[in-house]
């Protein structure tokens, strides 16, 4: 556990934490806590590292900046190589129990791969501190600090992180004079996140064209029937077993002649490899650093019209403030529509108006404001 300091920014923290009997071995950087507690998700890969998670705790120091939300910059991530629920229960109770300083008043956990609702209930159990963690079961209750009533879980299940790309991607759409009614989209990766935006983007009339999940691609030129989608959806059905006849070869779904491209898998996706094969004409970034940023900037110089991750996936942060301040679900929604909505409008038109890479103008605005944040707490 030390501290260290790579720019003006962060991280704040790199605490590194093992249980030799359980196996476990986990990473928590702290970023920036100028505007608040840092707030991430917990990642549990086998092959998850340090270099990832401090990546992804900077990124999220400048999307709850630019959200407006009171919450700092932090990632946790903890090596899980697969096995039983009892094991999985046991290594989330050993790193929320190991993390125990940081958490509430530095740190403050949520879902993120192979981790959701219940193994956010497992954590703050283990914490002891209904706080500790967001991103909770919806019928996981408790009164908190002696208020009135109780306050509830709102779990990313509910789909905020896909309603928010898909608000941005609509108005990414509707800058780019694109209308969102026949609009083709591609969208890899659908799990939680890449589903949900599917849903949504297809109820404002936009036709899904080509799909990915972890074991294969389909494709299908006038779309896919929303009811068998539905159904892949709701039995979490692998795509190339519900749709045989539309497989298409993995490196072939970035080839697809699309409107939007929604990469929603994970991180570094799109690489040297696959890049000049894209014909999308927006892409909106849902996971997390889908690209390095010289392959996304030259994406974007070659006329793509980019939503970055931070601006566009930020809905699941937004949920997780809405949980922690006791708003229901139906206040949730309506936070993330507005939040998402006025930062991917503000990022995007400054990013036409300048002529400048969307990623350099939000990043500009997110550090202004956390720029602004550290000055008055240093004054303080």
């Amino acid at each position: 556990m030390h501290k260290e300091s790579t720019d003006v920014f962060g991280p704040e923290y790199v605490v590194r934490v093992k249980d030799a009997a359980l196996g476990m071995e986990g990473f928590l950087v702290i970023h920036n806590t100028a505007l608040g507690p840092g707030k991430g998700g917990i990642r549990m890969t086998a092959n998850v590292t340090e270099e990832e998670v401090t990546r992804l705790a900077a990124t999220m120091t400048w999307k709850n900046a630019l959200a407006g939300i009171p919450f700092g910059g932090a990632k946790a991530g903890m090596r899980w190589p697969g096995g039983t629920d009892e094991k999985k229960k046991a290594f989330v109770e050993s790193f929320a129990r190991l993390l125990k300083p940081f958490l509430v008043k530095k740190y403050i956990a949520g879902p993120d791969v192979q981790s959701g609702e219940r193994e956010m209930q497992w954590f703050v159990e283990a914490a002891g501190n209904w706080r500790a963690a967001t991103g909770k079961p919806a019928n996981y209750c408790m009164s908190v600090f002696g208020g009135e009533g109780e306050k509830c879980g709102i779990p990313h299940e509910f789909g905020s992180t896909g309603f928010g790309v898909a608000h941005a991607a609509r108005v990414a759409a509707e800058l780019a004079g694109i209308s969102m009614k026949g609009a083709t989209v591609a969208v890899h990766g659908f799990g939680n996140v890449g589903t949900f935006a599917y849903q949504f983007l297809t109820e404002m009339g936009a036709k899904a064209v080509a799909l990915a999940d972890a074991r294969g691609a389909v494709y299908a030129k006038d779309g896919f029937p929303r009811r068998m989608v539905g159904k892949v959806i709701a039995h979490h059905t692998p795509l190339l077993r519900a749709l045989p006849s539309n497989r298409i070869a993995p490196e072939a779904f970035w080839k697809a002649p699309v409107d939007i491209l929604i990469p929603a898998s994970v991180t570094d996706v799109i690489h040297a490899g696959n890049k000049d094969g894209i014909r999308a004409k927006i892409i909106v970034e849902a996971g997390n650093i889908p690209m390095r940023e010289p392959i996304e900037r030259e994406l974007w110089e070659k006329g793509i019209l980019i939503v970055p991750d931070f601006v566009a996936n930020a809905g699941g942060v937004i949920s997780s403030y809405a949980e922690y301040r006791g708003y229901n679900p139906k206040r949730m929604f309506e936070l993330v529509e507005r939040k998402i909505v006025q930062a991917t409008s503000a990022v995007l038109k400054k990013s036409m108006r300048t002529k400048r890479n969307p990623r350099a103008v939000a990043l500009e605005i997110a550090q202004k404001r956390v720029e602004a944040a550290m000055q008055k707490k240093s004054g303080d």
